[in-house]
């Protein structure tokens, strides 16, 4: 079995024809979560990379950085557990935002129903979305994936009890394009360069 029939579970297939017929404000589709959000974040503009264990996220994140050339470059994160585990992979960290154009960041959740990523202040603080830098590298697992934004403010609520997190968004329309240029759901954001780093964590 393939990396993506194991990620989409190996069900009944829609086809791609009827993905494109579908009208943006139709219902969904009764596919599998990880089927639709990952239909939903290509089409959003994201590059999208399933691994099944941390040798193959090492290896992610070695091609990222050779086919952008970012050899040289530091990698701007907020997460100390990032920087933790990946700065012995010969990735150099930077917490200043004036020294890197590259955010290496974690996210609260993956929402399905539109294919974007759920973020708070435990991974922005207080920026805002136009001030993160223009390429972004998210590292994420399967568990994370939820069908709805109402789903996952339940479970950010749940999880965090007393001490909600502030500053709560989603990163969605990563590239400009005809379909996505007037949603004002977006408007404020800029377009990032987004890759996906999908662990399988089940």
């Amino acid at each position: 079995m393939g990396v993506f029939d194991k990620l989409f579970g190996g069900g009944k297939k829609v086809s791609k024809e009827t993905m494109e017929t579908r009208g943006d404000h139709m219902p969904d589709l009764k596919i599998p979560v990880d089927e639709k959000f990952t239909i939903y974040f290509k089409k959003n503009g994201g590059k999208f990379i399933y691994c099944e264990n941390e040798v193959e996220i090492s290896d992610a994140l070695k091609n990222i950085i050779s086919e952008n050339n970012w050899q040289n470059h530091l990698f701007h994160t907020l997460d100390d557990r990032l920087e933790n585990r990946f700065s012995s992979k010969k990735i150099k960290f930077t917490q200043d935002r004036k020294q890197s154009d590259i955010l290496f960041t974690t996210c609260e959740h993956l929402i399905a129903h539109d294919g974007s990523i759920l973020v708070c202040s435990n991974q922005i603080q207080g920026k805002k979305l136009n001030e993160l830098p223009s390429n972004l590298i998210v590292y994420a697992t399967t568990s994370q994936l939820v069908d709805s934004i109402s789903e996952a403010l339940k479970v950010i609520k749940e999880k965090y009890k007393n001490n909600i997190p502030d500053n709560i968004t989603t990163l969605k329309h990563f590239e400009s394009t005809a379909e996505n240029k007037n949603d004002f759901l977006s408007y404020g954001s800029a377009s990032k360069n987004v890759y996906l780093l999908l662990l399988e964590d089940y």
